[in-house]
């Protein structure tokens, strides 16, 4: 399955929390886009492993993605490497994407900045032939290099290179967000004995709507996400900036 955009990020509700805005708008302009998580948030304050690999199948139905996958690399403890590397490089290759969006360059969580990195590093060395990888079959994978890899922006503000009108895909998003129930406020939610996290707070939930309101302000919208780039956006057609 070829898709145009491929969402992999640290842990599972990283994406609905920094770009599922943004992937519900272009699946409406009828783009194929899936997610791939790098870990299963084992090292999460509440809830389980188990129980966010299908909070993150219940968000991906919302999001009306066409696949969700799960590298399984270490919580916490995954490195930019060359074996972590390899371990991303066959969902790359074996979806094709024009697209890879990844955590931010820095982050709050060690673990975002770390995966924006590896994903990007991966993302380039994914098109060079002589790095061999294989499909679950055993069948040797061709080379493949998205065209460009944006970083979302999540806890810490970093200035953007470009918005992301998504007002008319906000409430889904937020919809996609609370089906990790686990991991924010979401009342109905029975975790016996579970403390609270920095994450389950009303208040954090708040901020998330905040951060949208404040990047659609900077465009003019009601709702934005934001985006980075390292390769500088170039374009033909000067009507897409209105």
């Amino acid at each position: 399955m070829k898709l145009d955009i491929l969402a992999i990020t640290a842990h599972p509700d990283d994406v609905e929390l920094c770009c599922a805005g943004t992937l519900l708008a272009q699946i409406a302009l009828g783009k194929k886009v899936g997610i791939v998580d790098l870990t299963r948030g084992e090292l999460g304050t509440r809830g389980t492993p188990e129980g966010r690999i299908q909070e993150g199948l219940d968000a991906a139905r919302i999001l009306g993605v066409e696949v969700r996958e799960n590298v399984g690399l270490a919580d916490g403890f995954f490195k930019n490497d060359e074996a972590h590397q390899k371990a991303i490089i066959p969902f790359i290759r074996k979806y094709r994407p024009e697209i890879v969006i990844t955590n931010a360059i820095d982050d709050r969580h060690p673990d975002h900045g770390r995966g924006g990195a590896l994903v990007a590093e991966a993302s380039f060395y994914s098109g060079l032939r002589m790095v061999k990888t294989y499909d679950e079959q055993g069948n040797e994978q061709e080379a493949w290099r998205p065209k460009q890899v944006f970083h979302s922006i999540q806890d810490r503000y970093i200035t953007p290179d470009f918005i992301v009108d998504i007002t008319d895909f906000h409430d889904k998003k937020i919809e996609a967000v609370k089906a990790f129930k686990s991991q924010f406020h979401v009342p109905e939610y029975k975790g016996e004995g579970e403390p609270q996290s920095y994450i389950s707070s009303p208040e954090f939930l708040e901020f998330i709507i905040a951060r949208a309101q404040e990047m659609g302000h900077a465009i003019g919208v009601k709702y934005g996400e934001g985006f980075t780039t390292a390769r500088k956006l170039g374009v033909r057609d000067l009507s897409v900036f209105i």
